[in-house]
This record gives C-alpha cells, structure tokens and sequence, in this order.
C-alpha cells in the first residue's frame, strides 16, 4: 500500500569555499536561523528542519508556501533525489515524477535513447520498451527532434519528452512541481485529460504549487511551509484561507 512517512526529517546543503574563519564569522552573524553550522563545523543551509507528517493512500496533497519555503526540496528528497541528514523518510510504493524534465535524462543521448533508457530502468521486456516508445514519441509530437540528443532541446520540448514518458506509466505516488504545467498552451490542453486520468489513477498525489485554484481543484490536503518547517497542515481550504488572509511569511524564529 502506497504511504510516505516522515519522522523529523531534516535535509541540510553544505556551503563550500567558506573556509576562511572571518568569512564564516561574518555569513553567521548576519544570516537567517538557516544558516548554521554542523557537526563537522561545516557552513550550511538548513533546507528543511525537523518535518513530521503522514501521507496515506487515496490523499491529494499540495504543499504550499513562498519561494524557498521548502516545497521543491520536499518533493526531490521524497522522490530520492536528496538524501536526508536527520530523521527518517520511509516512502512505499512506486514513485512518478513530474519535478525537473532534465531529471535522469542523458543529454548527450537522443529522445529515442532516453525512452529506451527510461524504459530499461524501469525493468521493462522489449516489447513494452517499444509500446512505450510508440506512445511517448505520439504523444509528444517531437517529430525528427527525437533522433537529436535532448542537449539541443528547447525549454518547451523538454518538458514535452519528460511529460509524455512520466505519463505514459501510472505510478502509485504522482510527485508534480506547478511549473511542468508551464508547457506551451497547445500541448497543454492536449496534456489536460492524460494529466487528470495520472492524477485519478495515483494511490498518492503531491503537488509543490503557488496557484491556490490548482491547490482546490487537486487537492483535499495542503502542507504550508515556511523556511523549511511545517507551519500548517489541514484540509486544503482551511490552510489557503489563512494564507490569504494573512499572505507574508517570515522566517521562523530559532529554537
């Protein structure tokens, strides 16, 4: 059964060059309560500090909150990309990711190759290798840019190959960063009814977002984060509303 549990999850990113004594000095005494010291007297970034919180089959989360809350950085460590320093993540079940088209793509491979290689990692036989090659390259309509290495891909035509091989799968768990719905409008609306049929299909939905009406049409849960800890956690209206009323955020104080 899909779930993902967190238990003071805390994920830190080290600064380097900041060796010289009187540089580290000075960053401390001016910086946020983000920026600190480990306990190898690193400086680092505290991205997200001490996060608990349960996510159980059937729920549609959208985790919410001002730039460098904390959203993006939740999203890739719960899709494996970051490695926590504190806590523990466990997260069951197969995992979907619409966060970064670039994300575990060859840039000096083609469109094609990338499918293929897509499909290898995912322990696909070759004849599902080629179901989803015929899918993603219809889908996708990239044309004769498939046999280009995606290096030379525009912005458009990124999020066009990653969305057409992230759908073309029902995972158990849908992660999603608003900004993969930033392709061109023609594809888009193409992309509405295959993106809604994922979303449905998905046991888990997770969606980082500052548009409060995908958060309502999506969602039944929100997550509000502020510099990199859980400052709300309810039923999605409850924690828009108090977002608009109250919209500024400041950084929480230390403990």
């Amino acid at each position: 059964m899909a779930r993902i549990v967190a238990d003071r999850l805390t994920i830190e990113f080290p600064l380097y060059h900041m060796g010289a004594r009187s540089l580290k000095k000075r960053l401390l005494s001016k910086a946020s309560v983000r920026v600190q010291t480990d306990d190898s007297n690193r400086v680092v970034v505290a991205a997200l500090r001490d996060l608990d919180f349960r996510i159980e089959r059937g729920e549609r989360v959208a985790l919410v909150g001002s730039n460098g809350a904390g959203k993006t950085t939740l999203l890739r460590t719960i899709a494996g990309i970051y490695e926590p320093v504190g806590g523990e993540l466990t997260v069951e079940g197969e995992i979907g990711s619409l966060i970064d088209p670039g994300a575990g793509m060859d840039g000096d491979s083609t469109g094609r190759e990338n499918i293929r290689l897509r499909g290898l990692y995912r322990g696909m036989d070759e004849a599902a290798i080629a179901a989803l090659e015929t899918d993603v390259a219809a889908f996708s309509d990239l044309g004769e840019f498939l046999e280009v290495p995606t290096r030379g891909y525009s912005a458009g035509m990124g999020i066009r190959l990653a969305f057409a091989m992230a759908t073309a799968m029902a995972p158990q768990i849908l992660l999603m960063d608003e900004w993969f719905l930033a392709g061109d409008a023609n594809f888009m609306q193409k992309a509405e009814a295959r993106l809604h049929t994922l979303v449905n299909n998905a046991d888990i939905l997770v969606i980082a977002t500052h548009d409060f009406e995908i958060a309502r049409r999506w969602c039944t849960r929100a997550i509000r984060l502020n510099a990199g800890r859980i400052i709300a956690d309810g039923p999605v209206d409850e924690v828009l509303a108090a977002m608009e009323a109250s919209p500024a955020a400041v950084e929480a104080p230390a403990e």
